[in-house]
Formats: structure tokens, C-alpha cells, sequence
């Protein structure tokens, strides 16, 4: 009894630190799950507009993306969307079908250069109102703690009345 006893509190402590190790995960919806989703408990998007080669994007996916603060921020207030760029699957979005008529193999989806207001550039993050209406789009790569002030703007409609500097500046975030 013993025995089991102890493989039991040595199976529950690595269980623990292994979840520790990981944190919380983003939840990551496709488009039209999202779009779904937003229909019966409306919430923001927060679509990451990336390509498979690009490092930044890469970074922001092992760095930023994994920061229990940052996936816990995304799976609460927004809906969380990958959207790789270099698409070539047709994507139907807002009554509209969206297609990748690039040749070659970087042709740049519709999807990604409406998102982007075609400013292409990799990694973005478009955010969209609860209604589903483009926000805006912000290029570039951001650690954790670059992030969360960005993210917090936005689910609290802060952006409606105050600069993003002016509300980074008092910003108390919870990212170390």
C-alpha cells in the first residue's frame, strides 16, 4: 500500500511539474470556427496572420504563444485564430469566399491581404470587434510582455478612448 502510495504523490508531483512547465495553451480556432463561435457568445478575434518560413513567426509561437498570461488572455477574451498567409485552401469568412490565386509557391491568400489591409507582413495580428469588423492590424513580433498591454487594450475597448501609449504607460501587467 505503501508502494502505491508513493507512485501515486511521485506521479501527481511530475504531473504537476510538467503542467507547470507548459502552462496554459491558446486554444487556436480556424476561421470559420471562430466566425461560428462569435455567433452565439460574441467575443473579439485575434487572428495570427504568419508563413511556414517565417523565423519571427516562429519565435512568437514558442516564446510569446506558450506564456500562461498570453494564452490565458487569448482563450478568455478572444477568439484565437491561426492563419497561415500562403494558404492555398479557399476560406469562407463574412459571405465572402476567399482564395489564394498566387502562383508559385509564396502566393498570398486574399484572406491574409484583407486582413492585412495589404501591408504584408509576417507575423501580424489582426483584431476584429465582437461584430466581426476589422479593428486593425499590427505588424511585427512581440514578446509576452510587449503583448499583453496590446492585448488588454483591445478586450477592454480601451482603444475606443485612449492612445495605446498613454494606456501602456499605466499598464500593470502580470507577464514577468
Amino acid at each position: 500500500m505503501k508502494k502505491i502510495l508513493i507512485a501515486g504523490i511521485l506521479f501527481l508531483s511530475l504531473l504537476g511539474y510538467s503542467y507547470g512547465q507548459e502552462g496554459e495553451k491558446v486554444k487556436w480556432y480556424t476561421i470559420e470556427e471562430a466566425e461560428e463561435l462569435a455567433k452565439t457568445e460574441p467575443r473579439k478575434l485575434f487572428i495570427d496572420v504568419y508563413t511556414d518560413w517565417c523565423g519571427w513567426c516562429k519565435k512568437l509561437d514558442k516564446e510569446t504563444f506558450t506564456d500562461p498570461v498570453i494564452a490565458n488572455i487569448l482563450n478568455t477574451e478572444f477568439y484565437a485564430v491561426k492563419f497561415d498567409a500562403e494558404s492555398m485552401e479557399a476560406v469562407k469568412f463574412a459571405g465572402h469566399t476567399f482564395t489564394n490565386e498566387g502562383t508559385g509557391t509564396r502566393g498570398t491568400h486574399q484572406l491574409a491581404a484583407a486582413l492585412l489591409q495589404g501591408k504584408m507582413s509576417y507575423p501580424s495580428a489582426a483584431y476584429m470587434n465582437e461584430k466581426l469588423e476589422l479593428l486593425f492590424a499590427v505588424p511585427g513580433y512581440f514578446s509576452a510582455k510587449d503583448m499583453e498591454p496590446l492585448l488588454n487594450f483591445i478586450s477592454s475597448d480601451s482603444y475606443q478612448t485612449t492612445e495605446f501609449q498613454k494606456y501602456k504607460a499605466s499598464f500593470k501587467g502580470k507577464v514577468k
